[in-house]
């Protein structure tokens, strides 16, 4: 199966400054293409061991909402 293409972004820190790097921007689309990979394995995954597809999507949605950005500034 062949997945549909990743939207190209324009990648911007947490200032606003635009990320312009050549190997930053390779390495996130990198990361997008083997997170949608696996993403979508494990769908193919569930559905076929019976899990309904709409449920598992939430909760892959609910998995990226609860992910913590351990960089973020901590207030003093």
């Amino acid at each position: 199966m062949s997945l549909r293409p990743i939207p190209e972004a324009v990648w911007r820190s947490p200032s606003g400054e635009l990320v312009s790097c050549v190997e930053k921007l390779k390495v996130l689309r990198e990361n997008l293409e083997e997170i949608q990979q696996l993403c979508q394995d494990a769908l193919e995954d569930a559905v076929l061991m019976g899990c309904e597809e709409l449920q598992f999507k939430q909760v892959l949605t609910n998995l990226v909402q609860q992910l913590d950005n351990p960089y973020r500034e901590k207030p003093q």
